[in-house]
């Protein structure tokens, strides 16, 4: 498994730094280890693709595509297809118990 990090700004400008900034400081304070991209926006008409494809038919619970807040995961199969989409609070631990359901 390989997770890909894509910083956005559209969430209470949490995200105001330069991709260099924004690595050092997930760096620094959470030991990110793995790949991190340039900003991209995940909602409204400026959503970069890979966003558009990732919300396309996979909602939250409460029946919305967008993407409520930083942190929204999706897990992809070898295939490039969504399997599932993960909300914030859930923690990548919660999502490694969860991949036997996947394969």
């Amino acid at each position: 498994m390989t997770v890909l990090g894509f910083p956005c700004n559209q969430f209470g400008k949490q995200e105001p730094g330069s991709d260099a900034e924004i690595k050092a400081f997930v760096d620094s304070n959470y030991g990110a280890d793995f790949p991190m991209f340039s900003k991209v926006e995940v909602n409204g008409e400026g959503a970069c693709d890979l966003y558009a494809f990732l919300k396309a038919g996979h909602p939250t619970p409460d029946g919305s595509e967008d993407i409520a807040w930083n942190f929204t995961k999706f897990l992809v199969g070898r295939d490039g297809q969504v399997l599932a989409r993960f909300e914030p609070t859930v923690t990548p631990e919660e999502i490694a118990a969860q991949l036997g359901d996947f394969v």
